[in-house]
């Protein structure tokens, strides 16, 4: 199980969170405008980061810049 490993794996590159505004789900209490993410891993639809939980999160890259 790779994802389990994902958290002590490289930084990828580091992306700012440029909006919280989700239709389906509530993502405004694990992300913050303006604050910066390591990026863990990377698809094509999702971005993989810490969040402020401390765990990993997989989010639409439509939050980040």
């Amino acid at each position: 199980m790779l994802h389990l490993k994902w958290k002590d794996a490289p930084t990828i590159k580091i992306v700012t969170c440029k909006q919280t505004d989700a239709k389906k789900y509530l993502v405004s209490n694990v992300l913050t405008v303006g604050k910066e993410y390591e990026v863990k891993n990377e698809t094509e639809e999702f971005i993989f980061v810490i969040d402020n939980s401390g765990n990993i999160g997989g989010f639409y890259k439509e939050y980040f810049e």
